[in-house]
């Protein structure tokens, strides 16, 4: 049995569909509160779905019970409920589910976190790191992907970068490098994880296959859709000003990662290509299918 924790999100989705497509056993942990319609789309994918929360140990302990690995992508940046925060979810649930996963005798954790930056310090980042400690100290067998960027998050209107209306926001002045990656590879990443014996007890970094500044992303959307692009800067100075000033965790949290990708994040992929083959989404394979489903 495999445990995917954080399965109405876009990528504990993926890698649950993906586990049941391969004819494995997949437990979802999901709350009561859960998508109901993401919820039926589970079920009929095949998997199992338990109701816990990171915040409720015990929970935890039944959810781990009869599995064999646990794959955790939770965290409360990007949905929230009454009660959640990085502190209770990112740092303390993920912590709770890698003790609940050592008494239940799992035998493999994957946990997905992000590509730190040692310049800056932000909660979200210090969870994550604090969990990854735990891991590794907990005497379980692990793997920790670092992944870079998500094309699926940055490269959308959410974040200012509405490929149909051609307008993009650029966090700083856009001439940085960073590994786009596409959640889906993530996902493939994390489910090699499960059997690849590379992945034992390894942090890996999960980036795109060919670093793009920002402003080479636009250029490529512009070669693709054949228009110009209207293009708005949000100054580094700007950023710095948001980070410094933030109080709110989830506020400090979202001005670093803004910070974060104008600094820039190349990954060289070669070396984990040869261990992990997988066949790495482009950032023109992404511009076609978003131009695809806005028609």
């Amino acid at each position: 049995m495999n445990l995917v924790v954080g399965t109405t999100g876009l990528l504990g989705g993926e890698i649950a569909r993906r586990l049941a497509a391969a004819g494995k056993r997949v437990r979802a942990l999901v709350r009561p509160t859960s998508d109901p319609h993401k919820l039926e789309a589970l079920r009929n994918e095949g998997v199992e779905l338990i109701e816990g929360d990171l915040k409720d140990r015990a929970s935890l302990d039944i959810a781990c019970q009869g599995a064999m690995s646990v794959v955790s992508t939770a965290s409360a940046t990007l949905s929230r409920q009454p009660g959640d925060s990085i502190d209770s979810v990112d740092r303390a649930g993920q912590i709770n589910l890698v003790a609940a996963a050592k008494a239940g005798g799992v035998r493999q954790f994957v946990y997905i976190s992000f590509r730190e930056n040692p310049k800056l310090d932000f909660p979200l980042q210090s969870a994550k790191l604090e969990v990854e400690r735990h891991l590794r100290e907990s005497g379980l067998s692990y793997t920790i992907l670092k992944a870079s960027l998500f094309m699926e998050v940055w490269l959308t209107p959410a974040l200012g970068f509405d490929a149909a209306a051609g307008r993009a926001r650029i966090y700083g002045a856009g001439q940085n490098p960073i590994s786009w990656v596409s959640y889906r590879d993530v996902a493939a990443f994390a489910v090699s994880a499960l059997t690849n014996p590379k992945a034992r007890n390894a942090a890996i970094e999960v980036g795109g296959p060919e670093p793009l500044s920002p402003l080479q992303v636009v250029k490529a959307f512009e070669d693709m859709t054949g228009r110009k692009f209207k293009v708005e800067h949000v100054p580094e100075e700007t950023l710095r000003q948001q980070y410094t000033s933030a109080t709110d965790p989830m506020q400090k949290t979202f001005a670093a990662l803004m910070l974060m990708y104008a600094l820039g994040d190349a990954i060289d992929m070669k070396k984990t290509l040869k261990d992990f083959p997988v066949q790495l989404t482009t950032v023109w394979d992404y511009a076609r299918q978003a131009m695809r489903q806005t028609g």
